[in-house]
C-alpha cells in the first residue's frame, strides 16, 4: 500500500518502526506520546545521555502526519503530542500548510528544523534542543511557543506573522555563522512577545519588527560583547510597553507581577550595545533595574524615539554612551544615579514635557545632567529644562538653569566678553536676580549723592557762568532725568567729578542691564 493511500485510509504504512507506529496511533487518537523513562537524569533533552531507538522517530514520518496525516479516529481529533522523543533528520515543513495542533516537549532534534513560509494554527515547542530553527516567514493563526529551548545555532523569524503570542522565555539562543543569535526583522506578532529570562548569546535583531501588546525583556541576559550591538531594534513598533526590567527566577510568568516574598530577582543584564532608534511605544520603554556593559564605543541608543513615557531608572554604565537625540517623551522618570558622566550623554533636540525624578534629584544634579549632555555649549537643553521647570511651577528654578545657560556660554565668548560677561554676572547675575541690581543702584546712588555732597564748589556771581565740565555734560545727556547742577551755577573739583561721574555712570549700566534682563523674562513669560 502506498504512504498516500495508507494515510488517507488510517492504516499504518509498511515501513513503521515500533515507535513509529506509536506515535501515528497517538495522532489519530489526538493524545500525547510520551517517551520518558522516569529518570530526570536520563530524560534531559539537553544532556549528553544517549537516547536509542526505542525513543527516536524519523523526521520524514513526522512531516508525512503533520502534511498528509491519516484520519482522526470516531470522536477524536488529530494532532501531534511528543515528550521525550528524539527525531532523526532535518524536519522539513517548509512552504506547507499544518493544520494539526502540534506540540512537542522535552525533545531532541538531530538536525535543524527548517519551516519558511509554513502556516500553523499553533506551534509549541517547549523545552527542546534543537540545532537551528529556520523559521523565515513562518506564518500562525495562534501561538508560536518556544520556552526553555535551546537554539545551538540560531533562530530565524524574519517577516514572520505570528498571529497572538510569541513566547521566548527561559530559552538559550547561541549564534549562528553570522553573529546573529535570534534574526526577526520585520516579524509581525499580533499581541505579546515575551522573553523573559531569555539568554541570547549573539545579536537578537528585531529591526522594523511590529508588537501588538507588549514587549518583555523582564530578566533576560543579552550578551554580545565582541561586536557592536547586543540587541538591534531600530523601528521597532510597540502597541504598549518595552520592558527591560527584573523579573523574578522562581515565576517567570509573573509578568507585571510583585514576586513572592524570598524569590530571587534577576534584572535585565546587556553586554553589548543596544539600538532602538526611530521606535514608537504606545504606553512607555521602562529600564528600571537595567544593567548595561558598553565597551567605549558601544552605546544605548534611543535616538528619535516616541513614548509618552521613559523610566531611565536603571543602572549607571560605566562605559559606552546614551544617546537621546531627538527622541520626544512626555514624562520623564529618571533617578540622578542613573545617568552617565560628561561627554557620554547626548540629548540634541530631546524634548520632553514633564519631569518626574526618583529620588533625590536637587537642581544643582539636573544642572550636571544638561552639563554632561553638552560638550560644547548649546542652549537648547537648558531652555528645555527651563520650560519644563516653569511649565511646573518653579519659577526660580527655571531662572537658575537659564543663569547656568548665560554662565556656560561665557566660557565660549573672547576675553573682552567674558570679562563682561563676569562683570554682568557679579552686579545682576544677567538679569535674573533683579533684585540684587536694586541693591547696588541704590548703593551706587547714595555713593554719588554723597560724593556731591561732600564736593565743594567756589562761588558764583549771576553774571558769570561756571567752567564748562564734560565728565557732568555727558552724563546730563545720559540722564536728562539728572540735574547735575549746571541750573545751580557749581562744579565738582578735582577727582570728585570724575568719581561722580563713574559711580552714576555705573548706575546707568545696571539699570539697563536689568531693563534687558526684564524684558528677556517678560519674552518667556
Amino acid at each position: 500500500m502506498t504512504e498516500g493511500a495508507a494515510s488517507r485510509a488510517g492504516d499504518l504504512p509498511d515501513d513503521l518502526t515500533a515507535t513509529e507506529a506509536g506515535m501515528w496511533q497517538a495522532f489519530r487518537n489526538g493524545s500525547a506520546y510520551d517517551l520518558r523513562s522516569g529518570d530526570r537524569v536520563v530524560d534531559d533533552p539537553h544532556g549528553g545521555h544517549p537516547w536509542g531507538a526505542e525513543r527516536t522517530v524519523r523526521a520524514r514520518i513526522v512531516c508525512w502526519l503533520l502534511l498528509d496525516g491519516p484520519p482522526a479516529l470516531a470522536g477524536r481529533v488529530s494532532s501531534l503530542k511528543l515528550v521525550g522523543v528524539r527525531i532523526d533528520g532535518v524536519l522539513d515543513l517548509a512552504g506547507g500548510t499544518v493544520v494539526p495542533y502540534v506540540e512537542l516537549k522535552g525533545c531532541r532534534f538531530a538536525q535543524e528544523v527548517r519551516l519558511p513560509e509554513a502556516h500553523f494554527t499553533t506551534l509549541r515547542l517547549v523545552d527542546c534542543s534543537v540545532p537551528r530553527l529556520e523559521a523565515a516567514r513562518v506564518r500562525t493563526e495562534g501561538d508560536l511557543h518556544l520556552p526553555r529551548c535551546r537554539f545551538h545555532a540560531g533562530v530565524r523569524l524574519t517577516d514572520a506573522h505570528i498571529g497572538t503570542d510569541l513566547l521566548l522565555s527561559q530559552a538559550v539562543v547561541h549564534h549562528d555563522r553570522s553573529g546573529r543569535s535570534i534574526a526577526a526583522d520585520g516579524m509581525t506578532v499580533g499581541q505579546d512577545l515575551q522573553a523573559e529570562l531569555l539568554e541570547s548569546y549573539g545579536e537578537f535583531s528585531l529591526r522594523s519588527a511590529k508588537v501588538g501588546v507588549s514587549l518583555s525583556l523582564r530578566g533576560a541576559r543579552l550578551a554580545n560583547p565582541r561586536a557592536r550591538l547586543a540587541l538591534n531594534a531600530p523601528q521597532l513598533t510597540v502597541g504598549r510597553t518595552l520592558y527591560l526590567t527584573p523579573a523574578g527566577v522562581g515565576n517567570p510568568l509573573l509578568s507585571g507581577m510583585t514576586p513572592e516574598r524570598g524569590t530571587r530577582i534577576q534584572p535585565f543584564t546587556c553586554e553589548g550595545g543596544v539600538r532602538l532608534d526611530d521606535g514608537r511605544f504606545g504606553d512607555a520603554v521602562d529600564l528600571e533595574g537595567a544593567r548595561f556593559a558598553f565597551t567605549d564605543d558601544q552605546e544605548l541608543s534611543l535616538r528619535r524615539v516616541q513614548a509618552p513615557e521613559l523610566r531611565f531608572l536603571g543602572e549607571r554604565p560605566e562605559r559606552g554612551s546614551v544617546l537621546l537625540s531627538g527622541a520626544r517623551i512626555v514624562t520623564l522618570v529618571d533617578r540622578a544615579a542613573g545617568w552617565p558622566g560628561p561627554g557620554r550623554l547626548h540629548m540634541g533636540g530631546f524634548v520632553y514635557e514633564n519631569l518626574v525624578p526618583r529620588g533625590p534629584f536637587p537642581l544643582a544634579e539636573r544642572l550636571d545632567w544638561v552639563a554632561a549632555a553638552t560638550a560644547e555649549y548649546n542652549p537648547e537643553p537648558y531652555e528645555r529644562l527651563a520650560a519644563v521647570l516653569r511649565g511646573a511651577g518653579e519659577d526660580e528654578d527655571a531662572r537658575e538653569v537659564l543663569l547656568a545657560k548665560q554662565r556656560r556660554r561665557r566660557e565660549t565668548l573672547p576675553l573682552a566678553a567674558k570679562f563682561w560677561g563676569h562683570v554682568q554676572d557679579w552686579a545682576v547675575a544677567y538679569g535674573y536676580r533683579p533684585g540684587r541690581a536694586a541693591v547696588w543702584m541704590a548703593v551706587l546712588w547714595a555713593a554719588g549723592s554723597l560724593a556731591f555732597a561732600r564736593a565743594g564748589h567756589p562761588p558764583v556771581s549771576p553774571d558769570e557762568h561756571p567752567q564748562w565740565n564734560p565728565a557732568l555734560f555727558a552724563l546730563d545727556l545720559l540722564l536728562p532725568v539728572i540735574d547735575l547742577g549746571q541750573v545751580g551755577q557749581w562744579q565738582l573739583r578735582g577727582a570728585w567729578q570724575w568719581l561722580a561721574a563713574a559711580l552714576i555712570l555705573l548706575g546707568w549700566i545696571l539699570a539697563t542691564t536689568v531693563a534687558a534682563g526684564a524684558t528677556r523674562l517678560l519674552r518667556r513669560n
